[in-house]
């Protein structure tokens, strides 16, 4: 059961529940779930960005890019790692999702190999994509982000210290962040890039 208090706008609307895994004593407030969401990313923030760079455990094929989800979510969503079955306002057609995330995990592999753009584009074009298929039910713009991060940590750079509450819309920041993933849309990634150069320190 969920009772919604302040709203948190991480691009998709959390208007549906069905798949909560809280214990169901209780009603849970949209901050309560957000929270628990945040507890869960913490497990896999820790065990890929503060895994050393040179183990590069996050093999970024097609399987991982799933479970990844599934790992950052798992404890909260049942439906954590499986694809999505309805339309959303921003994403690809729901029944593309496995061949364009197939074709995202084969383009980065060609990226890796051929050394075509350097490890700040190249996060950034993993982000840009992920976004921009937007796989599952929700968390993807956390997903996409992670995604982005893990590559950065493996090739020996540091995360980005992107804001829990990005998207919210009390964040100054969001309007620009936003603007950046549509300039990407158009091709033009130099804002988005330089948001992946914003390190931890």
């Amino acid at each position: 059961m969920i009772h919604s208090t302040k709203s948190i706008d991480d691009a998709t609307p959390l208007d549906d529940i069905s798949g909560l895994k809280l214990p169901s004593s209780k009603i849970y407030s949209l901050k309560e779930i957000y929270i628990a969401e945040a507890n869960n990313i913490a497990l896999a923030t820790i065990k890929y960005l503060s895994a050393s760079p040179s183990k590069k455990i996050a093999p970024f094929s097609y399987e991982w890019l799933t479970s990844l989800h599934e790992e950052m979510f798992g404890n909260v969503w049942n439906w954590a790692g499986k694809f999505r079955k309805v339309e959303l306002s921003i994403g690809i057609k729901a029944y593309k999702v496995p061949t364009a995330l197939k074709d995202l995990a084969d383009d980065i592999a060609f990226w890796d190999k051929n050394k075509t753009f350097d490890i700040y584009e190249t996060a950034t074009r993993i982000h840009h994509r992920a976004v921009q298929i937007h796989p599952f039910k929700n968390g993807n713009g956390r997903w996409s982000r992670m995604l982005a991060n893990i590559y950065l940590r493996q090739n020996n750079s540091m995360p980005v210290k992107w804001q829990e509450d990005l998207l919210s819309k009390e964040n100054p920041k969001r309007d620009e962040y936003i603007k950046a993933l549509k300039s990407a849309d158009n091709g033009d990634y130099t804002s988005l890039i330089e948001k992946h150069k914003i390190t931890y320190e």
